[in-house]
């Protein structure tokens, strides 16, 4: 005896709608793969706001040692006296040496502007935290305009100890005087002493 066994449609299955259903998300996991992400592009996002703001306070500090890099060299060269002039209020600085001007009949200050060199204007939070300059026993580095550090031909300078930093980040740029060169340090100035030389001493 023969038995059939007949199934009506709604009890034969499609193989293909089934593969369909089950190869799909279900809201929990959709939300969940979105909170991640956002986890992880905010993680990303701090990230590169702290290194940038990293980078900005690095990249001043190098300006400044630079710039009192080619006040020396320029001041040997030249046989000429240099000034690095700071403006702490506004958070710029540049580089000025004399020069004779005829038509005044008088020496006058002028600001050096060259492939090298060029006035420098803090950007962001980066500002000068501390500014100490020692008054040189020939001249003293005092300007109308704030403070100053000298660099003279014969290769010595003003004894200073410039931090540069954004509150979070800082950078010590210590000048000596004998022989002016300077050096930057990471971190804060507290443990770079300055130091002086008295050109009159004898010797």
């Amino acid at each position: 005896m023969l038995i059939v066994n007949r199934k009506s449609k709604s009890e034969i299955r499609n193989p293909k709608s089934e593969i369909s259903l089950r190869s799909g998300f279900t809201i929990t996991e959709v939300l969940l793969v979105v909170v991640i992400i956002a986890l992880i592009a905010g993680a990303g996002g701090g990230l590169y706001v702290g290194t940038h703001k990293r980078m900005l306070v690095e990249k001043a500090a190098r300006e400044f040692l630079l710039t009192a890099q080619y006040a020396r060299i320029m001041a040997i060269e030249q046989q000429s006296r240099y000034t690095l002039q700071l403006d702490a209020a506004n958070n710029r600085f540049w580089l000025a040496t004399a020069q004779w001007d005829a038509e005044a009949g008088q020496t006058t200050q002028v600001i050096v502007q060259d492939y090298y060199c060029r006035p420098i204007e803090l950007t962001g939070d980066v500002k000068f935290e501390d500014v100490q300059i020692a008054p040189m026993s020939l001249e003293t580095a005092e300007t109308d305009e704030g403070d100053a550090m000298v660099f003279l031909p014969n290769g010595s300078a003003s004894s200073a100890v410039i931090r540069i930093g954004d509150g979070k980040t800082h950078y010590a740029i210590s000048i000596d005087a004998a022989t002016g060169k300077a050096t930057m340090y990471f971190g804060t100035a507290e443990e770079i002493k300055m130091n002086s030389v008295d050109l009159d001493a004898e010797r």
